[in-house]
């Protein structure tokens, strides 16, 4: 099954057929796999390579001096990640990894509630490039909401409020290397297979192979992207909302080749997410007799808190 390659141009552009090709094409790739490819997204080589540096100059910093970055009671929400804390949905080994959040940048009233970003002192370009990043991507999904909303038959604006002051994450991942195989414990992989929690998720910049998507059929294939293009996946929040009709695929992140154990993986995955009271109640026009309702009721805040603790990153 092959994954959608669209081009984010012919959205935003004044050409009816383009726009309406685009919206095709990216919903059918959602509805079939879950996952499709965008180029001419908005986020420059410039501004790519600038974040890319400023995470490998973070990452490269000593255990202790990462960890000052590591927040009790905020489940992860912001700053560092240490290796270990995170594991699959369903998995008993956590993944080899770490990572760094950055959220909205909330004003002093800070209605939602969100945790205010945590920025490294030793790294002060993480903040600069990490932003421009998240507001970049902010845009860009906003507009491929839109052109979901239109696949659906809804209008285009549906989502704009519900992700105008959403709980939205950029991770700054890390995927650490490996002396030898003997480094690795049994079982364990860069991401064990998983599906995202939110309504899209847009990744940018993985430095490495690895990435594979789970078809309806159960087989694993590659996703491979050009280096100037993104991956788009389905969250289970838009699977909730469209019951089931838009696909949040299972996928992972396989280890290296053992010759490649030795090297980094880094990759940029945006997680858009909606206002913690959005209604996931699944759309009315998505509910027929052959398609009956899948999902219980919820808000996203409920969704968001529920996978959390499945996570680990809530105690409970």
């Amino acid at each position: 099954m092959e994954i959608a390659v669209v081009d984010y141009s012919d959205y935003i552009s004044r050409n009816q057929e383009r726009r309406d090709q685009f919206i095709k094409d990216l919903g059918d790739s959602f509805a079939n796999i879950g996952f499709a490819i965008v180029k001419n997204h908005g986020v420059s080589k410039e501004l790519r390579d600038n974040l890319y540096n400023s995470c490998v100059e973070f990452f490269e910093k000593d255990e202790d001096l990462k960890k000052k970055y590591e927040i009790e009671g905020i489940a992860g929400q912001r700053g560092y990640i240490s290796k270990g804390r995170e594991t699959a949905k369903g998995a008993d080994i956590p993944d080899l990894k770490e990572f760094y959040h950055i959220g909205q940048e909330v004003p002093e009233d800070n209605p939602y509630n969100y945790p205010v970003n945590i920025w490294p002192e030793e790294t002060p370009s993480l903040k600069k490039h990490g932003l421009e990043v998240f507001q970049t991507f902010q845009n860009t999904g906003r507009d491929l909401l839109r052109a979901i909303a239109l696949y659906l038959d809804l209008e285009e604006n549906y989502f704009d409020d519900k992700i105008e002051k959403g709980n939205s994450i950029l991770r700054l991942l890390h995927y650490f290397p490996q002396k030898d195989l003997t480094d690795i414990p049994d079982g364990a992989v860069r991401a064990a297979a998983h599906e995202d929690i939110n309504l899209i998720t847009l990744l940018m910049g993985g430095t490495a192979e690895g990435l594979q998507a789970k078809t309806k059929a159960g087989e694993w294939i590659n996703v491979s992207p050009q280096p100037d293009e993104i991956v788009i996946n389905v969250g289970d929040m838009l699977q909730r909302l469209t019951n089931g009709r838009l696909v949040s695929t299972t996928h992972r992140v396989i280890n290296p080749r053992i010759e490649l154990l030795h090297t980094s993986r880094y990759s940029t995955p945006f997680f858009l997410h909606p206002i913690s009271e959005m209604d996931l109640t699944c759309l009315d026009s998505c509910i027929s007799d052959e398609h009956p309702k899948k999902f219980s009721d919820m808000t996203a805040g409920e969704y968001l808190n529920e996978r959390l603790i499945e996570l680990g990153l809530i105690k409970m």
